[in-house]
């Protein structure tokens, strides 16, 4: 994409509004804008951020077998009239009328609309096990809707729904999803640590958020430094295997990580020792429930078990803040200049920045190097704007991609260009050939870690 014709309204002085990192960088780097109080339009930059973290989230599901679906976005209020949630849920529940005076609801989540899907057409244990997940927009009628898209009304969330005939299957269930988030949030180049919590209007006992750690996180954490130790890394699992599955959350989350809700001084004393104590915030990007029958007892949702008899299935549900995670990563990663992108979520592979528009030789070296980059599948933004060196380097810094290659007549005399790292500020010179190569190879292993086959530019999930 060529900086000219893309939408990227940057704004050069915070607006008033803006009261942590993320939103203030999300405003100033044109990714959205406000439409009512909680409620954001997003604008192309942020679009293809959003839409980045959305297919990272399909590949890892599908990758587990789950499947996906879309479910709307407004719901019937008998439904959660049946299970009880109607009049339970509280004021955050945004209760409309149709214009035949039918209560109706814009939906915070799902449980009630699969759950009456899943008992219309399933009736035997036999199709059973199934995990059903959808990314839609919700709505949640908050208070005070601050923090940009951390705290808004409106978001973007991957909401995944499992049906089994036992508790243990439904904790195996349970257990995959863990595995699933935790390879998730390490593409995004995030490290989310999953911590014992309350279930709060889902129900259920057992029950898992994850955070992220970051000075503005909304909860306060109390947690073992062992823990921020470990990755998922490359490690391949077999998501059918209970063993394998249960070790890893067994390992993710035998140390303690508590937020202030679930935190027990005491056992964090006696548990810990004093030198790895830590306190902390953190950023809710994820959480896991494990509910029984709760729903299943309410709607009538039972199969034929292997004796005959109807048996109520076993549930769970599990959701990821997609469009939360755009502003977690932003606190995750930025420094005074701008915003940081890891290279999984990045909307541009890299910047070109031309210090001399209307140089002849400048000026076909930058169209060499986006054409070249195009052509290996990547994505570059090539600022070609007629702007002073000092603007387009703002730019690029406050815009976050994760490497820039800069071209200038006084390199391309001896043959370089200058290829740039974002986070750590390091540059050197090569000739504009290996400058396209260094870039390809360090995406063709982002890729290859992850096991995405790469088609054209885009992966080879693609979800839009």
């Amino acid at each position: 994409m060529r900086l000219s014709r893309f939408f990227l309204p940057v704004l050069r002085e915070t607006p008033a509004e803006a009261q942590i990192v993320s939103h203030r960088l999300m405003l100033r780097a044109g990714m959205i804008k406000q439409n009512a109080a909680g409620i954001y339009s997003w604008l192309p930059l942020g679009f293809k951020v959003l839409r980045k973290i959305e297919n990272i989230v399909h590949e890892e599901q599908a990758r587990a077998g789950h499947i996906a679906m879309l479910m709307p976005t407004v719901q019937s209020a008998d439904l959660w009239r049946e299970s009880g949630r109607y009049d339970a849920y509280g004021d955050e529940l945004l209760r409309i009328r149709d214009r035949h005076d039918r209560d109706m609801l814009y939906g915070p989540t799902n449980e009630e609309m699969i759950t009456d899907i899943f008992r219309s057409h399933v009736g035997s244990y036999k199709d059973l096990p199934l995990t059903l997940y959808h990314i839609q927009w919700k709505f949640r009628d908050e208070m005070r809707p601050r923090f940009g898209v951390m705290r808004g009304r409106e978001f973007f969330m991957k909401d995944g729904y499992n049906f089994d005939l036992s508790k243990e299957d439904a904790l195996h269930a349970y257990n995959r999803h863990l595995v699933t988030y935790l390879r998730t949030y390490e593409r995004m180049g995030l490290q989310a640590i999953p911590m014992r919590a309350d279930s709060g209007p889902i129900g259920g006992d057992d029950t898992h958020e994850f955070l992220v750690l970051a000075e503005t996180g909304e909860s306060e954490v109390f947690y073992d430094s062992a823990v921020t130790d470990l990755t998922f890394g490359d490690r391949e699992i077999d998501y059918d295997s209970v063993a394998q599955c249960a070790g890893v959350l067994e390992e993710f989350t035998s140390k303690y990580a508590r937020t202030d809700e679930t935190h027990d001084q005491t056992v964090f004393e006696q548990q810990v020792p004093q030198e790895r104590r830590r306190t902390a915030r953190g950023i809710e990007v994820g959480q896991i429930f494990y509910f029984g029958t709760k729903y299943s007892d309410a709607m009538g949702a039972t199969v034929q078990g292997p004796d005959g008899k109807p048996t109520p299935v076993h549930m769970g549900s599990h959701g990821i803040g997609v469009s939360r995670l755009v502003g977690a990563i932003i606190e995750a990663s930025h420094d005074d200049k701008g915003i940081i992108w890891p290279e999984g979520v990045t909307p541009f592979h890299c910047g070109i920045v031309n210090l001399k528009q209307g140089d002849a030789e400048a000026d076909a070296a930058c169209e060499s190097l986006y054409a070249g980059l195009t052509a290996l599948g990547l994505d570059p933004l090539y600022d070609d704007r007629d702007e002073r060196a000092g603007g387009k380097f703002a730019t690029m810094d406050l815009i976050g991609l994760p490497w820039r290659i800069t071209v200038g007549p006084r390199g391309l005399k001896n043959g370089v260009v200058e290829l740039t790292s974002r986070r750590t500020g390091e540059s050197e010179e090569v000739p504009p050939e290996e400058a396209v190569k260094k870039i390809a190879d360090i995406y063709r292993g982002h890729h290859a870690s992850e096991h995405v086959p790469m088609m054209g530019n885009r992966s080879f999930h693609t979800y839009i």
